[in-house]
C-alpha cells in the first residue's frame, strides 16, 4: 500500500491497536473481526451486532484460523494469509465454519496486515442469508426443468396412446374447444362429421341434443384439472358412447384429451375387443397386456409377426413368450413403463412360432381405465436388420447420381449438406404420402413438431411439382 507521492504507507505503528481496530470495524461495518499473529493463530475475536453470527467464535482464541473452517475451504485461508503477508492486503473469500455436525457459517473475509512484523486484520461478512438466496434459485431451476421434462414426457404419452389406444381420442384446445388432433379411431367414428376434424369443433361429432353435455363436460375438465365422464349419442346414430375428458400440459399450455368409446359394443379393460379396430387397422404390430404382461389384445399384424393364426392363442399369455431376449428383457421394459409411464425405441427380439427370431423396436405406454392398469405397446421391425427394404426411389437415385457427378467440383462439407437434403426431402414426401397430406400426421412419424415440419413439408410439395417440369427440359435439350 502507497501513501501520496512514493512513500510506503506504514500501518505498524497501528499493531498495537489491532483489537481495537477490529471492535471498531464490527460496529461499523462488518459482522466478524480477527485479529491473527505471524503463525496463523487467532489472538483476539470481535463480533457486531445484538446476537453474534457465531456465539461460540471466543473458543477461537489460541487457534490456528485455518482449523476453525471446513476442509474444503482451508486453501482459501491460506491464501488470505499469504497475500496479506506479501501484499499487505488480500481479496476478498468466502470459507465456512463449521459450527455443529451439518450447519456451516459462510462468511466472506478480507485482510489486511498491520505493519511488515505486525499482525493480520481479517475483517467478515455472514453470508448465510445471500446462500439462501442462492440455493433457492438453485430449486427454482430444478422445478422448472423437473416441470419441463413432466410436459415433454405427458406430450410423449398422449402421442403413444394416439398409437396404441383403439378408442377415439382427440386432443382439444381448452379455450376454444377446437380439434388440435385426432387419431384414426377417431376420424372413423366421426365419420359423419367429415373426413378431416382437426380445426373443427369437438363437439361436431355429438348429436344436438348431446352438445350442450359434452360442452359442460370439456369446460368442468378445464376449470375442475379432474377427470369427467358422460354418455353421449352420436350423430345420426342410435349408438351410445361414454365421453371422458383430461386436462394435461404440453408445450407449455393447457390441453383437454377427450376419449370417446362405445359403449354399445362389448369392450375389454376399456379397449376394443374387435382386433379388426385395433390401432385404427395400423399395419404395426400392436399389443395390449394387464400390468404384469399377460396379454388382453392383439392386432393381426402382431399375430402375423409371431405367426399365430388367431388372437385367442395369445389372450391371457404373457407377451414374453413371444417378445424379449436374455440381454433386454420384456420384464425390464415393463417396469420401465410403469415407472416413467412412457418407454420409446426399446431394442427387443421378437420369437416367433415357427420362424428364427428377428430383431425389433418396442414402443409403449401405461394406459388406465378407472382403478385398472393396462400397458399397450407397438412394434417395428429394426430397420437396420430388416432384408426387405424396398429399393429406392428413382427421384432418389437420380438425384444421387447428381452429386455424384458432383465429385471434385463441390468440396466435401457441400457435398454432405447436398446429400443431406435430398434424404430429409424424400423422408418428408414419403411421410406426407403415407399421412395422406396431413402435415401433424406426417410430423407424428418423423418424430418431429409440426411447426418444424411446416416449412420443409412446403418446400418438399414444391419440389414434388417443379420436378415433372425439370424432367420435361431435360428431355427437352
Amino acid at each position: 500500500m502507497k501513501a501520496s507521492g512514493d512513500n510506503p504507507l506504514d500501518l505498524g505503528k497501528l499493531s498495537t491497536w489491532a483489537p481495537e481496530l477490529a471492535r471498531t470495524f464490527v460496529a461499523l461495518a462488518s459482522d466478524i473481526a480477527l485479529v491473527i499473529d505471524d503463525n496463523g493463530v487467532i489472538r483476539n475475536v470481535e463480533q457486531g451486532g445484538a446476537e453474534p453470527i457465531a456465539p461460540g467464535a471466543s473458543a477461537w482464541v489460541g487457534q490456528a484460523w485455518v482449523d476453525t473452517v471446513s476442509g474444503d475451504t482451508r486453501g482459501k485461508i491460506e491464501k488470505l494469509l499469504h497475500e496479506a503477508s506479501s501484499q499487505g492486503i488480500a481479496r476478498r473469500r468466502e470459507v465456512n465454519h463449521p459450527l455443529q455436525p451439518g450447519v456451516n457459517l459462510p462468511v466472506a473475509y478480507t485482510a489486511i496486515r498491520l505493519g511488515e512484523n505486525g499482525p493480520v486484520l481479517a475483517v467478515g461478512r455472514d453470508m448465510r442469508a445471500i446462500a439462501a438466496i442462492q440455493e433457492r434459485f438453485i430449486e427454482s431451476q430444478k422445478d422448472m426443468e423437473r416441470g419441463y421434462w413432466n410436459a415433454r414426457q405427458a406430450e410423449s404419452s398422449y402421442r403413444l396412446l394416439f398409437q396404441v389406444a383403439t378408442d377415439a381420442v382427440m386432443v382439444v384446445d381448452p379455450e376454444t374447444l377446437l380439434i388440435l388432433d385426432a387419431n384414426p379411431a377417431a376420424t372413423r367414428l366421426f365419420a359423419n362429421a367429415g373426413e378431416h376434424l382437426i380445426g373443427k369443433t369437438a363437439t361436431i361429432g355429438f348429436a344436438h341434443p348431446a352438445r350442450g353435455s359434452v360442452a359442460e363436460l370439456l369446460a368442468t375438465a378445464r376449470s375442475s384439472g379432474q377427470s369427467g365422464e358422460i354418455r353421449a349419442r352420436l350423430l345420426g346414430s342410435v349408438a351410445s358412447t361414454s365421453v371422458v375428458a383430461t386436462s394435461f400440459r404440453a408445450d407449455d399450455a393447457m390441453r383437454l384429451l377427450v376419449r370417446v368409446r362405445s359403449v354399445d359394443i362389448p369392450t375389454t379393460v376399456g379397449l376394443s375387443a374387435d382386433p379388426a379396430s385395433l390401432a385404427g387397422g395400423s399395419t404395426e404390430a400392436v399389443v395390449v397386456t394387464d400390468s404384469s404382461g399377460r396379454i388382453l389384445l392383439a392386432n393381426p399384424a402382431f399375430l402375423s409377426l409371431v405367426e399365430l393364426d388367431s388372437e385367442a392363442e395369445a389372450k391371457g399369455r404373457p407377451l414374453v413368450d413371444w417378445l424379449g431376449g436374455p440381454d433386454r428383457p420384456i420384464e425390464a421394459l415393463i417396469a420401465q413403463v410403469r415407472r416413467h409411464g412412457v418407454v420409446r425405441r426399446f431394442a427387443s427380439i421378437a420369437k416367433p412360432a415357427r420362424a428364427p427370431a428377428a430383431a425389433v423396436e418396442v414402443s409403449a405406454a401405461l394406459l388406465t381405465e378407472g382403478d385398472q392398469e393396462c400397458i399397450g405397446f407397438t412394434i417395428h421391425p429394426d430397420a437396420s436388420t430388416r432384408a426387405d427394404v424396398p429399393p429406392l426411389p428413382q427421384s432418389l437415385r437420380d438425384g444421387m447420381e447428381h452429386l455424384i457427378g458432383q465429385l471434385g467440383g463441390l468440396p466435401l462439407p457441400a457435398l454432405v449438406r447436398e446429400a443431406g437434403a435430398l434424404v430429409e426431402r424424400h423422408f418428408i414426401e414419403l411421410a406426407l404420402q403415407r399421412s395422406g397430406g396431413s402435415t401433424a400426421a406426417a410430423a407424428l412419424l418423423l418424430g418431429v413438431a409440426r411447426e418444424q415440419l411446416e416449412p420443409a413439408a412446403r418446400a418438399a410439395s414444391a419440389s414434388a411439382v417443379l420436378r415433372p417440369a425439370a424432367s420435361n427440359d431435360a428431355g427437352a435439350k
